[in-house]
Parts: C-alpha cells; structure tokens; sequence
C-alpha cells in the first residue's frame, strides 16, 4: 500500500504506536499489558505534539487490547493530558472499547470526567464504526 492509503507510524514505546492516518486523524494504539505513568505520559505526549504538529483536532482511540487505567493514569489524563491538548479547541475523539470488562469501566470512568472538558467523544465496539464517525465530522 502507498503512504496515501496506510497510516504511517509516527511514534511507539511500551504503551502502544501512534500512526498518522492519511484521512487527518491520529491513531493511538494501545499495546496489552501493564504500562508505567511514565511510559503512559510521554505515549499522550507524542500523541498532542502529533495533533499540533498536523493541525489535527480527531483522534482514534484503539483501546480493544488495552490493560485498565491506573487511578495515577486517569488522574494525568484529566488533569493535565485533554486540557493541554485542547488548548481552547475542541478534540474529537473515536474510542474502540476495550474487550476486558475491568478496562472497559476504567475508559468509561476517564471519558465521564473528560465531558467537563472540550473532548468530545464516542464509545464504539469495532474500529470501522469508530472511522466511519470521524469522516463524518469536518
């Protein structure tokens, strides 16, 4: 596939791959497993400077293999991760659920706490709904 067609991996540590996808979004991938907060922070780190650097406001979020939050993780997240990337403006964001149910409330807890904020998001079970609602949004 060309670069046209294919995400293109932009940054990866333990905690997953960031991929810029062609459409303008960026793709934040979790790995499996236990993560370190600060693995966690420099992973969302990348991910804001990705958004900057392309003047993107979407994101999909591909948590299905994803290990729960950590009480440390949603705290950051909430805190200092939606409101620093936001700046002002609103984010968009297409989460894939996690299957493991514990990881699946722990997104559901952080995306409760970020509808204070300018994240605007929806839960989706396959990523093709989740692609599907980020072409529709300008």
């Amino acid at each position: 596939m060309s670069e046209q067609t294919s995400p293109r991996l932009y940054f990866e540590n333990p905690v997953g791959r960031l991929l810029e996808h062609p459409d303008g979004y960026a793709i934040v991938a979790y790995n499996p497993g236990k993560r370190n907060l600060s693995d966690m922070q420099a992973f969302l780190t990348h991910a804001s400077q990705l958004l900057r650097a392309r003047g993107w406001r979407k994101l999909l979020g591909d948590q299905h293999q994803m290990s729960p939050f950590t009480e440390d993780e949603r705290t950051w997240i909430q805190n200092f991760w939606v409101a620093r990337t936001a700046q002002g403006e609103s984010i968009y964001g297409a989460v894939v659920l996690p299957h493991d149910v514990f990881a699946r409330l722990s997104v559901n807890l952080v995306m409760s706490e970020a509808q204070e904020s300018a994240l605007t998001y929806r839960l989706f079970d396959n990523e093709t709904e989740a692609k599907g609602w980020l072409a529709q949004l300008p």
